[in-house]
């Protein structure tokens, strides 16, 4: 059931940080949304965890998986402007 949890949180979180964050360039579809969510949920987990918010263990919740969302696309687009550009 954990891995259930996780793809819905990571669903809800890569739609809310696709709202969140402008830009032409995003992941699109149900799949990559929800890849987005999860992988935020890991970096903000592991960002956590640097800093000290988070022990051993423990995962970051909703907003944390947003806001690592969020760092993802925002590293996502800087990194499609620099392949557009010559």
């Amino acid at each position: 059931m954990g891995i259930i949890w996780t793809i819905i949180i990571g669903f809800i979180a890569g739609v809310i940080a696709k709202l969140v964050t402008p830009g032409n360039n995003e992941p699109s579809g149900f799949i990559l949304t929800t890849v987005l969510g999860v992988i935020g949920a890991f970096v903000a987990t592991f960002l956590g965890q640097a800093i000290g918010w988070y022990q051993p263990g423990e995962g970051a919740g909703l907003i944390g998986a947003v806001v690592g969302a969020v760092i993802v696309l925002v590293i996502w687009a800087m990194m499609a402007k620099k392949q557009t550009q010559p």
